[in-house]
């Protein structure tokens, strides 16, 4: 499978797949997790994007530049997701590509980026993550996504101290530190943060999570909700973590269904 850069560094890449048929073709910007660390790849969410392919769907699935390399983390890493996204436009000069249908659809820290990616049009020009004119999304699939950064740093920080274990937070590794010493890198980098976003929102997330708390989602639901926004919650009773991405269990099968949806109403 080629890779096609949309920068310089060895990680801006994507991998574009094409349903069968002339198009143009609705574009599901697909997202991988992974904490936004360097062990984790595009290849994780590959079935994911065949699948998504299978089903009619242009996939772009993008790498970017993850904590622990050179350029990852803040601001690197979400400017990354930005561009990737945003080099749609290039793409649909040379694929047949429906700019009016593009979702994103992101898994644990790539469901926060894919959340991100809808919401960064709300970011103030004086911070370090704006870029002009970004892609317009039609809706957002967030699997097990950390769209509340602040909530989910208190969750490493809070294992850590029961546990009197070396500090492990990876939320704190993406935006350089904690809350109280990074509250705008929050602001601008956390979802929760930029609602109202305008821009419908699926949330999904199995029950017997326990790498990314479902309460990251009940919260970011409500809150949602309350601003304004367009968005549904689903929640899997009998599914974990990685079951969300997991193309042959009955969890993606309900992944893929709300994945046509948005594109369908």
């Amino acid at each position: 499978m080629d890779k096609i850069f949309y920068g310089t560094n060895q990680n801006q890449f994507g991998e574009l797949l094409l349903p069968e048929g002339e198009g143009p073709h609705p574009v599901a910007i697909v997202i991988h997790g992974g904490f936004w660390r360097k062990r984790v790849t595009l290849e994780r969410m590959r079935p994911a994007a065949q699948d998504l392919t299978a089903s009619g769907f242009a996939t772009w699935n993008i790498e970017y530049r993850r904590t622990g390399q050179e350029g990852g983390g803040w601001p690197g890493t979400l400017i990354d997701a930005a561009n990737a996204s945003d080099y749609i436009r290039t793409l649909s000069e040379s694929y047949p590509l429906d700019l009016n249908k593009v979702v994103t659809i992101g898994h644990s820290a790539g469901g926060h980026l894919a959340t991100w990616i809808a919401a960064r049009h709300r970011i103030a020009r004086d911070s370090e993550l704006f870029i002009e004119d970004p892609i317009s999304i039609l809706g957002t699939v967030s699997l097990a996504g950390v769209n509340d950064l602040e909530m989910m740093h208190g969750v490493h920080h809070y294992r850590d101290q029961v546990l009197s274990r070396e500090p492990d937070n990876p939320t704190a590794e993406l935006i350089g530190g904690s809350p109280e010493e990074y509250p705008k890198r929050y602001k601008h980098a956390s979802p929760v943060e930029l609602l109202p976003i305008g821009v419908h929102q699926t949330l999904v997330h199995g029950a017997l999570d326990i790498h990314v708390p479902i309460g990251i989602s009940d919260h970011y639901h409500r809150e949602a909700e309350r601003a304004g926004d367009s968005v549904k919650y689903v929640n899997l009773p009998t599914a974990e973590h990685l079951m969300l991405t997991n193309t042959t269990s009955s969890a993606w099968q309900t992944v893929k269904e709300e994945i046509q949806l948005l594109v369908n109403n």
